[in-house]
């Protein structure tokens, strides 16, 4: 942002020099680009729209020298109705908002006589870095400078059936620019249009059709708020980026439409080049309401790490315009619309800093209660052995190198690395996973009387497009027996154990984690197998199941049920990397829990998970746990169906749940199965 000093002087008394100036919005957080003289060019990040705009710095600055503040001249006319009609007698246009993307549209019809601008407006045009073009359109761009909000002017004799509609774009629609190109639009674009056709893309650039030329003498003046996604989404789109665009897409000021029309009322009647013919409309259906935020003393000190003086907070945050009301602790602060990067205290206490001076804050250091353990690959690597140990598996190493045969049905469709010069055929390729070597050791132990074999080993495994480090496990025979039952073999659920514990030891929280069917891994048995994924996005961790029976035939294994699985450890690097340490620790519940059974008859062919996933997403906060405790298919139950039983657990944490309260959770649950899973009660009609 080229900020002009002079145009600066207008709205704050500052004697200091432009260097002066330019120090001390950089003592305030503002990166100084460069000093030309009289022009300070200011960056300005993404997060401030408010101060792309001379009074927006000139605020800034204000602050920094504690000097007041003067907002520009308004246009005398209180002509703002309110209504969707702006003009008068001879010639009304009428506005429409058809699209929510679009909360506040004021219009003004004025009078004009188009020729060049004052030597003054265009200079201070010309040290801001715009080019004069004409009185009219120079007057837009001085008041988007001036207050930071985009403006446009319309020529009313060109605009069909005298009436603006704010709406999306039509299939097929098409505009040329002021730039002389032809814009392809979408129906996720806004368009400004007349009766007939587009005439403005909205918050980006306006059309050539409706454009103010030398033969224009009454224009339409619109000032706009667009919502800042749907204008970004339309520049990246079109590939277009103007001053407009830059200003709506980081968050306009709801409150300026009107003050900026106004504004530029004001200068057009200063420079004698028209004035407002009438009404002006103000199409605003839902007005915006200041937000409120608490601002307390200890907080800011605490945060801050000094001591700022109650007349300080309140001058600076005064001056920043907002508004303060006391509170025993600290302010109930009003935050001005504009500033849309102020939503909660830490903010506050930011504005309060950056203005106090970084450099008066003394320096000490935090207290510190333990050193942060180092999260690297090591760390989180050991803790996976350690964890695979403490589950009873144990450690294997095997060769990197594998027999071709026994690496191709681990490999996919992706081809094999082989090795230049083996040192046999047994030792011909580089593994692709880590359950080769894994199931060989398998079998050695077999053939040797070892009845139940747990092993797990983390290693490299190779493909044709890098290396990756992996966790493997195989697990077969008896589950341990107990004295109250007999033993019984490891399935499917065993494997998935070892995977959900491991995760969890990489900082993943068990209700992350998504088991969904992997019948196209082909080492596993189709129907037996699932891949982990993580989050919203299935992030891939890895893949878990039962090891096909004819590749354990191939090694000489015949019988026996093998179940095992592969984890990425890059992937779990990552999320220990990012996972934290600290302990989640609940205190004992102080009231009763409400148990519910459910039994209910959906298709066979849906994940128990899935059915977690709708009853949680449907439940009220006091659903404490669901177990699923019963599956039955046969007489009573339809043929592609099962009968699944659910326990679900209701505690409220401060006070005992009612027979009602239960209830009406199982009835909104039960309902929200049914239509999310056609799911019946067993036994209901």
């Amino acid at each position: 942002m080229k900020l002009p000093v002079d145009w600066l002087r207008d709205f704050a008394e500052i004697a200091a020099s432009p260097a002066d100036v330019a120090g001390r919005l950089a003592a305030c957080g503002f990166a100084v680009e460069s000093l030309d003289g009289d022009v300070v060019d200011v960056e300005v990040t993404a997060n401030r729209p408010d101060c792309l705009s001379i009074v927006g710095l000139a605020r800034e600055a204000a602050v920094a020298f504690d000097v007041p503040l003067r907002l520009p001249m308004l246009a005398g006319t209180q002509a703002v109705t309110g209504t969707s009609d702006a003009g008068d007698a001879n010639g009304t246009v009428r506005v429409a908002i058809e699209a929510p993307d679009c909360r506040r549209y004021a219009l003004a019809v004025a009078d004009v006589h188009v020729g060049p601008s004052p030597d003054w407006l265009a200079a201070r045009l010309a040290a801001a870095g715009v080019r004069a073009i004409n009185n009219i359109v120079d007057v837009t761009n001085y008041v988007m400078l001036e207050l930071g909000h985009p403006m446009h002017a319309f020529d009313a004799a060109r605009l069909a059936g005298r009436e603006i509609r704010v709406r999306p774009a039509r299939p097929g629609e098409s505009i040329v620019t002021i730039d002389g190109e032809t814009r392809r639009l979408d129906e996720a674009m806004l368009l400004i249009a007349d009766r007939e056709s587009p005439i403005a893309v909205a918050g980006v650039m306006g059309g050539a059709a409706s454009e103010v030329s030398r033969g224009t003498t009454r224009i339409a003046l619109e000032s706009a708020w667009f919502r800042p996604a749907s204008i970004r989404a339309t520049s990246r789109r079109l590939g277009l980026k103007t001053e407009a665009s830059i200003r709506f897409e980081r968050g306009a000021d709801l409150e300026a439409p009107v003050v900026a029309i106004r504004r530029a009322l004001a200068l057009l009647e200063e420079i004698g080049a028209g004035r407002v013919a009438g009404a002006v409309a103000d199409v605003y259906p839902r007005v915006a309401t200041p937000r409120i935020v608490r601002l307390r003393r200890d907080r800011t000190a605490r945060l801050l790490g000094d001591v700022v003086p109650d007349a300080e907070v309140a001058r600076i945050l005064g001056h920043l315009g907002f508004g303060l009301q006391g509170t025993d602790d600290g302010w109930d602060v009003e935050v001005p619309i504009r500033r849309v990067d102020v939503s909660r205290e830490a903010d506050l206490i930011e504005e309060v800093g950056r203005h106090w001076g970084y450099d008066r804050i003394p320096a000490t250091l935090p207290a510190v209660g333990r050193p942060a353990p180092p999260r690297t690959a090591a760390v989180v690597e050991t803790r996976l052995r350690s964890l695979a140990r403490a589950a009873g598996l144990q450690e294997a190493v095997t060769f990197t190198f594998v027999e071709r045969a026994a690496a191709e049905p681990f490999a996919g469709s992706a081809p094999l690395v082989a090795i230049a010069n083996p040192l046999s055929d047994k030792f011909a390729v580089l593994r692709p996973s880590m359950l080769p070597g894994l199931l060989d050791a398998l079998v050695y132990n077999r053939r040797r009387d070892a009845e139940d074999v747990r092993l797990f080993e983390m290693g490299s495994v190779f493909h044709h497009t890098g290396e990756a480090t992996r966790i493997g496990w195989v697990l077969t025979g008896p589950r341990e027996a107990h004295w109250s039952g007999g033993a019984s073999a490891l399935d499917f659920y065993d494997a998935k154990g070892v995977a959900e514990l491991l995760v969890q030891a990489a900082g993943v929280q068990a209700a992350d984690v998504t088991a969904v069917p992997a019948d196209d891994v082909p080492w596993f048995v189709r129907g037996r197998s699932a891949r982990l994924l993580r989050g919203q996005h299935g992030e891939a961790l890895g893949s878990i199941g039962q090891i096909r029976p004819d590749l354990l035939a191939r090694r000489g294994l015949d019988a026996g049920v093998v179940v095992g699985g592969e984890l990425d450890v890059t992937a779990l690097v990552a999320i220990g990397a990012a996972a934290s340490d600290n302990p989640h620790v609940r205190a004992v519940p102080r009231f009763p829990s409400i148990v519910r059974d459910l039994s209910i008859v959906v298709s066979e062919r849906l994940p128990a998970a899935t059915v977690r996933g709708t009853i949680r997403a449907n439940a009220p906060d006091t659903l404490q746990s669901i177990v699923e405790f019963d599956r039955y298919q046969g007489k009573g139950v339809p043929d592609g169906h099962v009968s699944l039983s659910l326990r679900l657990t209701f505690r409220h944490p401060d006070r005992t749940l009612t027979d009602q309260e239960a209830q009406h959770a199982v009835d909104a649950i039960v309902d929200a199965l049914g239509q999310a899973h056609g799911a019946t009660l067993r036994g209901k009609p």
